[in-house]
Parts: C-alpha cells; sequence; structure tokens
C-alpha cells in the first residue's frame, strides 16, 4: 500500500490531529470535526483507527510500519513503547521535530535531496535511524539555509522535546538521547497498534 496523498482534512477528520501530515487545524464548530466519536465503534475498529493514526502521522507504508512493528517485538522490553522509539528517532520525524520542516513529509523531501548531513556525512535515507550524539546538518547552500531559517522562524511547536538540541544560527541539531516515549509528538494509545498486528498475525 502507498503512502496517502490525498485530502488530509479527510484523515484528520476520522482520526484527530496528525501534526506530522499536516499542521492546519479543524475550525472548531465546522463539519470537519470528527462525527465518528459519536458512533458505536467495534473493539477492531479502535484499534484499526489508532494504527492508522500512527502511520498517517508518520507517513509510512503499510509494510514499512509492519516491519517496525516485528522489530520491535524482537527487542527488550515494551513493544508498544520500543516501536514509538523506533518511528521518533528516524531522520525525517527528527527533522520535524527540530522544526527544520513543517512536516514529516517535507522533512522526508530534504533528505530525498541530500540537502541534510549527519555527522559531516550526507544521509538520503529517511528512514535512516538516529543515535545519541548524532550532529544533524544543512548542506552549505545559502538557499536551503534560508529555506531551514524560514521554517525554524514560524515552527509552530512551542519547545523542543529533551532528546533533542537545536542551533538555529548554526544549522545544526543535536540528538543528546534516545527519545522518552512519554515526549512522543503524537497522543496515541500504542498497545492497541501492538494488539492489531498481533491479531492479525
Amino acid at each position: 500500500m502507498s503512502r496517502y496523498r490525498g485530502p488530509r482534512f479527510k484523515k484528520i477528520r476520522r482520526l484527530g490531529a496528525l501534526p506530522g501530515l499536516t499542521n492546519k487545524k479543524p475550525r472548531v464548530g465546522s463539519n470537519l470535526i470528527n462525527q465518528s466519536r459519536f458512533e458505536k465503534r467495534s473493539q477492531y475498529r479502535i484499534r484499526l483507527e489508532e494504527k492508522q493514526k500512527l502511520r498517517f502521522h508518520y507517513g509510512l507504508r503499510e509494510r514499512q510500519l509492519l516491519n517496525c512493528v516485528r522489530i520491535a517485538g524482537k527487542a527488550k522490553g515494551p513493544t508498544g513503547q520500543i516501536l514509538l522509539q523506533l518511528l521518533e528517532m528516524r531522520l525525517d520525524n527528527i527533522l520535524f521535530r527540530l522544526g527544520m520542516a513543517s512536516t514529516i513529509s517535507g522533512a522526508r523531501q530534504l533528505v530525498n535531496h541530500r540537502h541534510i548531513v549527519i555527522n559531516n556525512r550526507i544521509i538520503d535515507i529517511p528512514s535512516y535511524r538516529c543515535k545519541p550524539l548524532d550532529i544533524i546538518t544543512a548542506k552549505n547552500e545559502q538557499k536551503f539555509k534560508a529555506l531551514v531559517q524560514n521554517y525554524v522562524d514560524s515552527s509552530f511547536q512551542a519547545e523542543l522535546p529533551k532528546h533533542l538540541t537545536l542551533h538555529p544560527f548554526q544549522y545544526k541539531g543535536f540528538v543528546n538521547q534516545i527519545i522518552d516515549s512519554k515526549s512522543v509528538g503524537l497522543q496515541i494509545n500504542e498497545l492497541l497498534v501492538v494488539e492489531y498486528y498481533s491479531r492479525q498475525a
């Protein structure tokens, strides 16, 4: 299944706020407010919607998310928390959380176009898993630096999570540590996602 490229408000109406998909929000009192919350939902639908929320927020294909769930299931520790850590430590998400792109899909485009350097090496793989002590910089191009500065200045995020540090005038971001699951930028019940995939097996 390919990435979703349709109307973004359609997903927000059904699933709620998805900051990685779009930073726009439905108007309060309009017909864009999710109507499904008043409907009786089955347990399957509840799990499915939590899974879809995770997939659309991070902009993943179904197979990519399934692979992350399998990796998290093999690791030591709570599968749900490890899954969120895997997704949050992706390079495209790190750029989004640093405020260097307005959405995760925008951050993915920057990476694909080879504008991002990690530890003095150009990385063009959006799913690259960042590690503690990684230094993320913008490629030395004036036009791109202006673009990054524009994103940083207009960033809607009030403050950075504790696992990241940003030096906007040096166009550098630092990964301080593995993210704490409490700092994830999405309200989600990750256990329902794990249950969804366990029932599919």
